[in-house]
């Protein structure tokens, strides 16, 4: 793990081959909370979140510390919220050769208009080869929240970027842990209540499930590694019981 900014924590480790997290602490009420994105380096550099737009220069930094800005062609998220998107015009500006990519919902409705730069809208289900990973794109709308919400999933790897599934409070967390972390986010979902609950949440939970991920890329609190496949029908049942 490399500190990219000894002022703000914020930090670089690689989670699964050529894939980075990086991350930056904070303060929030109640406690600590972090903020995460995930780099993929590969012919065609993937950044999947932005962070919000005062976390800007953090993420430029740390990002820079991997490969160079100009190299990007990717600004990639999960759906439409300050943390998923917020700099993503400072993105398309830093990187010249850049689009924002997303679903197909989250380009009709916000980013065709948001974004400075035409967004690549991927349909469900559609596979974008980067070089020498492929990232498939999931539909997954109202989970955890958002119509246009959805997931990617790098094949090679068998890394799932999850955004707000799986979130973890606190500031401390490992960049890559084995252990438990759907107790801590059940703890947190409880509090927060930022869940939807659609009522299609299993089949979309079971989807993910049937892609057999061995990395789950949270946005927030530690990437996990392990049978990912168990752990998101484990989320399944705690939030449609």
């Amino acid at each position: 793990m490399a500190i990219t900014n000894t002022q703000s924590g914020t930090t670089v480790h690689e989670v699964a081959d050529g894939i980075y997290r990086i991350s930056t602490p904070v303060v929030i009420p109640g406690g600590g909370f972090s903020f995460n994105q995930y780099l993929i380096d590969d012919d065609e550099p993937l950044l999947f979140h932005t962070g919000p737009r005062k976390l800007f220069p953090l993420v430029r930094e740390a990002v820079a510390n991997i490969l160079p800005l100009e190299r990007l062609r990717h600004i990639a998220f999960s759906h439409v919220e300050a943390d998923e998107c917020g700099s993503l015009n400072e993105w398309l500006a830093a990187a010249p050769q850049s689009a924002p990519l997303c679903g197909t919902v989250a380009a009709m409705v916000s980013i065709g208009d948001l974004a400075d730069r035409p967004p690549r809208a991927l349909a469900d289900g559609e596979l974008l080869s980067l070089g020498k990973h492929s990232v498939r794109w999931f539909d997954a709308p109202h989970l955890p929240h958002a119509w246009e919400c959805g997931f990617l999933m790098d094949e090679r790897t068998g890394t799932l970027f999850c955004g707000d599934l799986f979130t973890q409070g606190g500031s401390g967390n490992p960049p890559l842990t084995e252990s438990d972390i759907l107790g801590p986010s059940e703890a947190f979902r409880h509090q927060m209540d930022y869940f939807s609950h659609t009522k299609n949440a299993r089949p979309m939970l079971e989807r993910l499930a049937a892609a057999k991920p061995t990395t789950l890329a949270c946005m927030h609190g530690s990437a996990w590694r392990g049978d990912g496949a168990k752990l998101l029908r484990a989320l399944a049942d705690a939030i449609c019981a």
